[in-house]
């Protein structure tokens, strides 16, 4: 196979770069993740993720980590309630959805992103992940490349694989495609459900989209309970920073929150004067849909890295996961004569996929932030959510 007898380094542990590592170790390839997190622990993962059929899961299948993910993943999380500015429930599919059924069309079930990255890395050899690796820059060496590290080690590699995220620092060594703001600003928050009561009585371990006046609030509740949201709306790329808030102070962004939503229910209130700070704002970014490069055949993209895309048709972490799968099978493809013919078809079909997903994504946005939000969001629910 063309990965024998070569190195291989995939800068970033994150989804992606994790499950591209289990696949290459079951090829029984020499593989190491490098990761700028100091531990495991480092810091607290995002959002939960759900997980599609022909991406994410796909992905987990292939790596032989579905059984080990049916034990992981929260049964019911992706239970939906549909709401208006007032909190008042327009569309609930807690009594109606199916039973969890995996491999059929519809089912997407959610799973943190802290057990799924201890699962990941459970799955792989020791030792495969250097942690404290934050990547500086790299050079070209014989075939490949010399990586530097900021904490002042080294690691050469025939063959680099970005994982490492929207703000990319391998991406320029292949393109200079940068990711293009899409207008939309989430501000990120997390309240434990002892302080969001009425909120935590509704939510009921699943999750809440409310629209109204051309703004959201979109949330999940994590495994231990706590409630993550986001306040989702239009906003000048730099409105973080010309807003003037202190998003460590919870009670200045509960004023906030009242100014710019002010159509809206005192029930959301509890939220944000009782976050765990800071806040998060969050501009949302996409990659240009018609980006191209010229292929090597000694570094390549993956997941945000290649394709970022706004949350809003939940695809990126199932693309990401995707190309995992993809990439594996052009390596390991022996109708390739090199690796830059194998890598040049890996990342024509993910460029072509990859902007289909985006496209989806960027007009999901719109809607969501439009004055017709919530009738087209009730209209999708309907005839989507309870098939």
């Amino acid at each position: 196979m063309l990965i024998d007898n070569i190195t291989i380094a995939i800068v970033g542990g994150g989804p992606a770069g994790l499950t591209l590592a289990r696949l290459l170790q079951l090829k029984n390839a020499n593989v190491k993740v490098y990761e700028r997190d100091f531990n495991k622990e480092a810091r607290v993962q995002g959002s939960p993720l759900d997980m599609h059929e022909d991406s994410g899961l796909a992905a987990l299948r292939k790596a032989d980590l579905l059984e080990e993910f049916k034990k992981t993943y929260r049964p019911g999380a992706d239970k939906t309630l549909l709401m208006n500015e007032q909190a008042e429930i327009l569309f609930s599919d807690h009594d109606t959805k199916p039973e969890e059924d995996f491999g059929a069309e519809h089912f997407r079930p959610e799973i943190d992103r802290g057990p799924l990255r201890n699962m990941l890395l459970e799955s792989l050899q020791p030792q495969t992940v250097v942690w404290n690796s934050h990547f500086i820059s790299m050079e070209p060496q014989n075939k490949g490349w010399l990586l530097h590290f900021k904490n002042g080690t080294s690691a050469y590699a025939d063959l680099v694989i970005a994982a490492d995220g929207a703000h990319s620092k391998i991406r320029p060594y292949l393109t200079d495609n940068k990711p293009v703001y899409s207008g939309v600003i989430m501000l990120e928050g997390i309240v434990s459900k002892e302080h969001a009561p009425n909120i935590n009585a509704l939510i009921n371990g699943g999750k809440i989209m409310a629209f109204g006046n051309s703004k959201n609030i979109l949330m999940g509740q994590k495994g231990n309970g706590d409630l993550g949201f986001y306040a989702s709306f239009k906003a000048d790329e730099d409105w973080a920073v010309n807003s003037g808030l202190d998003f460590s102070d919870s009670k200045a962004v509960l004023q906030w929150f009242k100014t710019k939503y002010p159509e809206w229910n005192e029930i959301w209130y509890e939220l944000f004067e009782n976050a765990i700070p800071p806040f998060i704002p969050r501009p949302i970014y996409a990659m240009p849909l018609d980006q191209t490069w010229e292929t090597q055949s000694n570094i390549t993209l993956m997941g945000d890295a290649a394709h970022v895309m706004p949350p809003f048709a939940g695809e990126g972490a199932n693309m990401a996961m995707l190309d995992a799968l993809e990439l594996i099978e052009h390596l390991t493809n022996n109708c390739y004569n090199t690796l830059q013919e194998a890598i040049s078809q890996y990342e024509i079909n993910m460029r072509t996929r990859a902007a289909m997903a985006t496209k989806a994504s960027l007009e999901n946005g719109e809607q969501m932030h439009s004055e017709t939000s919530l009738t087209t969001m009730l209209e999708f629910f309907r005839t989507f959510k309870i098939k």
